[in-house]
């Protein structure tokens, strides 16, 4: 069977910690986070739908470069968390697709190569997660935030996105509940499913703060793009 790649992509969060900002359309280098972010996976020739979950206001008064970008594409109204927009994403993707990544759309760094070496994996039958090896010294806590313990981090990553899986592994895992979740991966762990990390570089941010589009701007610099 042909490869057909959808691509779920959640932008409906409040942007709380930018202070009531939507991320996915801030300017990033003068170009809307949200575009970054889909770029890549638009160049990506075994990607065949996305899926992108937004607020009700911004599903009925989309930016006209969102509308022209790419007939790929759906917008949809996402849900009240993390989770249900992906849900809601996910259900807007045709039947027919083999594999589903789901990307953050205020992750605008991330690599072609990244995404291609994640949908292969995911054809081979496994879950592929994006991430990088955590480098800083780890620190359990308690609910007053005294140090419990010290973790071993050389079994630990930071997951980012995308994350990939066969499509009917990711269905299946969301139709079993999705209401906290801040992370698909964890959804199909529970259901069975075998991920492997793949490294990412490190430089696949995560608009989250203001520093952020600093940071990100300050990367983008160092790769020559416009």
């Amino acid at each position: 069977m042909p490869t057909r790649v959808g691509v779920a992509v959640p932008a409906a969060g409040l942007g709380r910690r930018m202070g009531g900002v939507r991320k996915p359309f801030l300017e990033l280098a003068g170009q809307p986070v949200l575009l970054r972010s889909l770029r890549p996976f638009l160049a990506e020739p075994r990607v065949t739908a996305i899926a992108i979950a937004v607020t009700r206001e911004e599903v009925d008064n989309q930016p006209e470069w969102l509308t022209d970008l790419d007939k790929r594409i759906v917008v949809v109204e996402g849900g009240a968390t993390r989770g249900a927009s992906v849900a809601c994403a996910i259900a807007a993707l045709p039947g027919d697709v083999t594999e589903i990544a789901v990307h953050d759309g205020a992750r605008p760094l991330v690599k072609p190569e990244v995404i291609g070496r994640c949908i292969d994996l995911a054809c081979a039958g496994f879950g592929a997660v994006a991430g990088e090896p955590m480098i800083d010294t780890v620190k359990r806590v308690d609910e007053e935030d005294f140090v419990t313990g010290t973790p071993d981090r050389s079994t630990f990553w930071s997951a980012h996105t995308p994350q990939v899986f066969p499509a009917m592994m990711l269905r299946t895992a969301y139709s079993k509940g999705y209401a906290v979740t801040t992370d698909d991966a964890s959804l199909v762990e529970a259901v069975g499913g075998r991920i492997q990390m793949l490294d990412d570089g490190g430089m696949n941010i995560k608009i989250t703060r203001p520093a952020d589009l600093v940071l990100a701007e300050a990367l983008l610099s160092t790769r020559g793009s416009d």
